[in-house]
């Protein structure tokens, strides 16, 4: 099984690292609410960001194996810093917005709209988040890229 991982590491370790991190997610959420739920392993926002595990990891396999002025290396390092960005940016700010959104719909008397359903609030990242993630997936990423098949 390790050897499948190893040769197909580029895919399979950032998988397996986003996959530990949103069971880390679930499992958190099951000790601090006493609820499960599931949505957490599919679910986006939270503490570490696996969006940027994910792309870091990635980016320093590939920094390890072809070296740091590879072709390969700048736009895996371009992609995590476009992906990262997009999370603590972009999706944190759709996340506020829905916030206020679902305030704004369920206030008594404000709006006349019948809503069925409430927007997902949690979207991004704090850079935070972004920042453990990131972190998470270089030193996964290092010590894994120095392991030869």
């Amino acid at each position: 099984m390790m050897g499948i991982i190893l040769q197909y590491k580029y895919v399979a370790v950032p998988f397996l690292v986003w996959f530990f991190i949103q069971l880390f997610k679930l499992i958190y959420d099951l000790v601090t609410t006493k609820e499960f739920n599931f949505k957490r392993i599919l679910g986006a926002g939270g503490m570490p960001s696996s969006h940027s595990a994910v792309v870091t990891s990635l980016a320093s396999m590939i920094g390890v194996s072809e070296g740091l002025t590879s072709p390969i290396f700048g736009l895996s390092v371009i992609f995590a810093f476009v992906v990262m960005y997009d999370a603590a940016g972009i999706r944190r700010a759709a996340g506020k917005q829905a916030k206020l959104l679902n305030k704004i719909v369920n206030t008594p008397g404000l709006t006349g709209v019948q809503v069925t359903e409430k927007l997902q609030e949690v979207l991004g990242h704090t850079p935070t988040q972004v920042f453990v993630g990131a972190l998470i997936g270089i030193i996964v990423g290092i010590l894994v890229g120095n392991i030869n098949v």
